[in-house]
């Protein structure tokens, strides 16, 4: 059980006591500052501590988001500090510091959590600061401040505040009108019958298979079924974020699932409206794989153009003042929001056309959709890049290296070369188009000769730093090559089983992707070189798949492209649940993502 230790003059009538121990607290009373210390140090060491002044004053939402958050090491608010295991050290050295500057006498004058985390500051120490808004949060320093406190207390009702922190800031418009109004009482419904984040994002999981069954059916009312059904597994899907911050459940288990699933979810459901096509006849695999290609090429831009100007210097331009004065128009934000085509709104459509129209006719205006996205936001992000002048850091480029995912073959070839070809998105632009051109060229071994052109390009390409302006579209432009390398030759191929085995390995390829940009964001750095090595890099599946398609027939082509899909699918995702179930692994949440 946690620890709080409430130190300073007890206030009769405080509710405080009986606050922490709501929250989970086991509540010592420390006499004096030395006696503070002797309590932290005797506290069990694998347990949050908590130093806590007994004239707090505040609601018990603010408690638990200063101290009960479980991403954060060290924490802190009015009048209390908190320290997980891994802080706990700090704050035992900077409150024995201020201890035997202050002789311990100092306690009931003024506060010593808050003299603390005063130390901690002056130490460089981390200390997370919880966003309060309408929340109070006090120290009073008499009677007649400890009323006005209070008084502020009852004007905010705590309840209501705590259920609109569970809903994103940032959400799309149909996530926020449609969806998060009633979603957040479900997960209030969740929290108070225990159930945990993980378990509803599982069962949004479950539900979106289901609804990938239904479509797979190939029957009107399987379609309408799975519409549905991908409405009711997108709540949960909002419900399980909001039942994180209603109730502060992070955990790493719970980052990898809310990271990997919603992909997971959607590309199924394109592979059951692919199937339940089949069954009438109509062969739109092709289509389901230019979706899933399409949406994580945009993903790829997002994240890379994130992860290069995530903490660069001088980051301003024309072009994002335009925005910024655009967002302060009300209705500009909405329109802004929907274009995108966030995954509310991008589900939302996809449920109806399925319930009202063919599984083709619904790839068709997706794939426009996404692809009138893809545009607007690429075009802007390139316009920010062209008219800012931002100094990137060797965290953002080596951030887009890991991102590009060069294997053993671009390494070799780039430490074999001498000559240096030119910069880094124009070489890597350029192997791109050699290899496009070669797989329409018609003559059977071109793909292979385009492909290790593609390959010695992708090494060239990152000889030196990402730094450039518009470098940070070079992992896009090579998920682009590599998927649509597998498209085209699966179309050609031209019998059954190609396109959906295509399907399959792309799936498999691109959740080593997501799975890389994840591990990114959560500063834990690239997956390890072995895995990157062991699947071959993006220009080593390319290479090999065009290598695969000249020598075999198209039925052998197939079984090889099963094969890869199963091989490459089992080593990732294998790595991917060692590394995100086990303790090291960081908690990552999207907050304001809207995917």
């Amino acid at each position: 059980m946690s620890t709080a230790i409430l130190t300073g003059q007890p206030v009769p009538g405080s509710s405080i006591e009986g606050d922490l121990r709501s929250l989970g607290f086991d509540v010592r009373v420390a006499v004096d500052a030395a006696d503070a210390e002797r309590l932290v140090a005797e506290a069990p060491g694998d347990q949050r501590v908590a130093l806590v002044d007994a004239r707090f004053v505040g609601h018990v939402q603010a408690l638990r988001l200063g101290l009960t958050d479980p991403r954060f090491s060290l924490a802190a608010l009015p009048g209390a500090v908190t320290a997980q295991p891994d802080g706990r050290t700090t704050l035992t050295r900077a409150l024995a510091r201020e201890n035997s500057t202050g002789g311990g006498t100092a306690v009931a004058v003024d506060s010593l959590p808050d003299r603390v985390v005063t130390a901690l500051a002056g130490d460089g120490a981390e200390v997370y600061r919880p966003e309060l808004g309408s929340l109070v949060a006090a120290v009073p320093a008499d009677p007649q401040a400890r009323n006005e406190a209070r008084q502020a207390v009852a004007d905010v009702d705590d309840e209501a505040v705590r259920l609109k922190s569970a809903v994103k800031s940032r959400d799309g418009f149909f996530t926020t009108y449609c969806i998060s109004p009633y979603s957040r009482y479900l997960a209030r419904w969740c929290a108070r019958r225990g159930l945990t984040p993980n378990q509803v994002t599982t069962a949004s999981l479950l539900t979106a298979l289901i609804a990938a069954a239904g479509a797979a059916t190939g029957t009107r009312g399987g379609f309408i079924a799975a519409g549905v059904l991908l409405i009711a597994s997108f709540v949960l899907d909002c419900t399980d974020g909001q039942l994180a911050r209603y109730s502060l459940q992070y955990s790493t288990l719970g980052a990898w699932l809310d990271a990997t699933f919603d992909r997971a979810k959607e590309y199924a459901y394109y592979a059951g409206l692919a199937l339940g096509a089949a069954r009438g006849g109509d062969d739109v695999w092709a289509l389901a794989l230019g979706a899933m290609i399409l949406q994580t090429c945009r993903h790829v831009v997002d994240f890379s153009f994130n992860e290069a100007n995530h903490d660069a210097t001088a980051n301003t331009s024309p072009t994002a003042a335009l925005s910024d004065k655009l967002d302060s128009v009300g209705w500009t934000v909405w329109v802004r929001r929907m274009i995108v085509l966030p995954i509310g709104e991008r589900w939302a459509m996809i449920a109806v056309l399925t319930a009202v129209t063919t599984p083709r006719i619904t790839f068709y205006v997706l794939l426009v959709g996404c692809a009138f996205a893809a545009t607007y936001t690429t075009a802007g992000r390139v316009l920010r890049s062209l008219t800012r002048k931002a100094q990137r850091t060797d965290r953002a480029a080596q951030a887009l290296a890991d991102l590009a995912d060069n294997g053993p073959l671009a390494s070799l070839v780039a430490r074999a070369t001498r000559a240096r070809l030119g910069a880094p998105l124009l070489v890597a632009a350029a192997g791109t188009a050699v290899l496009a051109v070669s797989l329409f060229s018609g003559v059977t071994w071109a793909p292979v000769a385009g492909a290790f052109v593609y390959a010695v390009a992708a090494g060239q390409a990152l000889y030196r730093p990402l730094k450039g302006s518009l470098d940070w579209l070079v992992p896009p432009l090579f998920r682009a090559a590599e998927y649509g390398t597998v498209l085209t030759l699966a179309v050609k191929a031209d019998v059954n089983g190609a396109l959906p085995a295509a399907f399959g390995l792309v799936a498999a390829v691109a959740y080593h992707h997501y799975d890389t940009v994840y591990r990114i964001r959560g500063n834990a750095g690239a997956p390890p070189a072995w895995l990157v090595r062991v699947v071959g890099g993006h220009e080593g599946r390319t290479l090999l798949v065009t290598v695969l398609a000249a020598l075999l027939s198209a039925s052998q082509f197939t079984v090889a492209l099963t094969v890869m899909a199963v091989a490459v699918a089992l080593v990732v995702v294998a790595e991917s649940i060692r590394f995100w179930v086990s303790a090291g692994a960081p908690a990552v949440h999207d907050e304001g993502e809207t995917a």
